[in-house]
């Protein structure tokens, strides 16, 4: 057997240094290697994970909400929590957040369902934690107000959003369109400091 490995010989087997003795390079930290669609590995999945919660909890605490509003405030007087400063006033809202628009319920209702689908491709590649959370109220938000569209009066993708926090000297508004600005704030202020949904940071 020794002579026969003596006279065909081995074939070369690079060692784990790679074949020109450099160590092999790994894909630099936060980043997906080159070809593919996503994040790398658990931490990926972890973003992706924390996207979902932070859109189930804004949408379940935005759904729980109105449907009190609903069956306790609505036809009935408003409550004063800070004075005239902010009350609970249930109003139904057939325009864009803070009742910009009314005569565009179905645009909308498109643009939320957009919104939506853009967030859940751009999940592919999330890496970034705070932008996992930036998405994650973005998504919660518009999938609050969206359930309004479609289930609540007049009619299918005509529905009314139910406000109910009512500022002074400001629009009515629900929790579904704070978790849709506070996650607008937090993407601009990302952008600002250059970091992307895949974990890249652009310094100039």
């Amino acid at each position: 057997m020794a002579e026969a490995e003596r006279i065909i010989g081995t074939p070369d087997i690079p060692d784990a240094e790679g074949a020109d003795g450099a160590e092999p390079q790994q894909p630099a930290e936060g980043t997906a290697p080159a070809g593919s669609d996503g994040p790398v590995g658990g931490r990926g999945r972890k973003k992706i994970l924390v996207l979902l919660c932070v859109a189930v909890l804004a949408y379940l605490l935005d759904l729980i909400s109105k449907t009190i509003v609903v069956a306790k405030l609505e036809h009935q007087e408003p409550i004063e929590i800070l004075g005239d400063w902010l009350k609970l006033d249930a109003i139904r809202n057939a325009g864009a957040a803070f009742g910009i628009g009314e005569a565009f319920t179905v645009i909308f209702t498109a643009i939320a369902a957009v919104v939506i689908i853009v967030i859940v491709r751009l999940a592919r590649k999330l890496y970034s934690l705070p932008w996992a959370i930036a998405l994650g109220l973005l998504l919660g938000g518009a999938l609050g107000n969206l359930t309004d569209r479609i289930f609540r009066a007049p009619g299918v993708f005509k529905g009314a959003v139910v406000d109910f926090i009512a500022p002074a000297h400001f629009a009515v508004f629900n929790l579904a369109d704070s978790a849709i600005v506070c996650g607008g704030i937090l993407i601009v202020i990302l952008s600002f400091k250059g970091l992307d949904p895949d974990g890249t940071v652009h310094k100039d």
